[in-house]
């Protein structure tokens, strides 16, 4: 009987190929990591980490990057992660692909008083990269990362990129969290992704991907091929994914939750995807973006309601300068 066992981690035979062990080993291996990065800010958010963590994170001091885990009250590990110690904010990388960013937000919620601290998921907004072997901080250096002086340690640039050494031991060296900037470059662009645009009911044609290269009309035959072919030489498809420019004013961010996209008080689509621009130059000023799968007949120029605020339809890709009243 093996019901209830846990998993057993494995890398199979052709995961791992001979350079790559040889780069671990001599030179330095860089990756994207799947995790949860949840966080705590507020004037209590190191005492109240300080009360949940089984390492200490008070004793280093600012600018400390510590691992450690989150128990039960019988000592039981719920999730385990690194914390990252800057200002009034400590940041918890957690793992993602077995809850632990879940179970993190849960913890904290439960015990952490909201005027101690705030309890925010970063997971959505950031990207975090993980360098290996024993070149690692030689090619940060070289990628022009500002690189803590000690390892347990880490900085924050300017920009918003963290950067931080794991302490000895750890099976990587160097961690870099970063805005998501990829996520923007993606509405901007008005690519379709799996899981916002993309749905298992979703025709290639609904989310431009004959207008993004992503169709051949003259190659032969594949699965699903006469649908495609169908809609393209002798029909439309009846939705469509679009750009929203969301009113720079009042300056509220659109509500979470709320997907509904309304035009003449009817529902015509749903929202899939959100993002705030800034202005060049100018702090806190700019404005939301969106795409949104809206009905062939709500063309560009086009005013809904979408989120709960006013928003203006869009060709796609948004056009800059974006940060201009509509």
């Amino acid at each position: 009987m093996t019901e209830g066992l846990p998993q057993v981690a494995r890398v199979e035979p052709g995961e791992v190929t001979p350079a790559l062990v040889t780069a671990l080993y001599t030179g330095a291996v860089m990756s994207p990591v799947d995790v949860g990065v949840v966080a705590l800010t507020g004037p209590g958010a190191v005492t109240s980490f300080q009360g949940l963590l089984t390492n200490d994170i008070e004793l280093p001091g600012e600018g400390s990057f510590v691992y450690g885990a989150l128990l039960t009250p019988k000592g039981m590990i719920v999730v385990d992660g690194w914390a990252a110690r800057l200002g009034a904010t400590v940041g918890y990388t957690v793992p993602a692909d077995t809850g632990g960013r879940d179970r993190a937000l849960a913890i904290f919620t439960r015990s952490v008083p909201p005027r101690l601290a705030r309890v925010t998921d970063r997971t959505a907004d950031v990207v975090v990269y993980r360098l290996a072997g024993p070149s690692a901080l030689a090619v940060a250096v070289a990628a022009g990362l500002e690189v803590p002086p000690g390892a347990g340690r880490v900085l924050l640039r300017p920009d918003g990129v963290e950067t931080a050494r794991a302490t000895e031991g750890a099976p990587f060296v160097v961690q870099v969290t970063g805005p998501a900037a990829l996520e923007l470059s993606r509405i901007l662009a008005g690519w379709p992704r799996l899981g916002a645009e993309v749905d298992e009911k979703t025709i290639p044609q609904e989310v431009r991907l004959d207008e993004i290269g992503g169709v051949s009309y003259t190659k032969g035959c594949y699965t699903g091929q006469e649908t495609v072919a169908r809609l393209h030489f002798r029909g439309h498809v009846n939705r469509q994914v679009r750009g929203l420019l969301f009113d720079p004013e009042p300056p509220a961010a659109p509500a979470e939750g709320w997907s509904a996209v309304t035009h003449v008080d009817r529902d015509v689509g749903r929202v899939t995807s959100l993002a705030f621009v800034p202005e060049t130059g100018v702090a806190g000023a700019g404005r939301w973006i969106g795409l949104a799968l809206i009905r062939r007949e709500v063309e560009p120029g086009s005013v809904v309601r979408a989120s709960g605020r006013d928003a203006r339809v869009v060709d796609l890709p948004f056009i800059f300068p974006i940060a201009a009243p509509a």
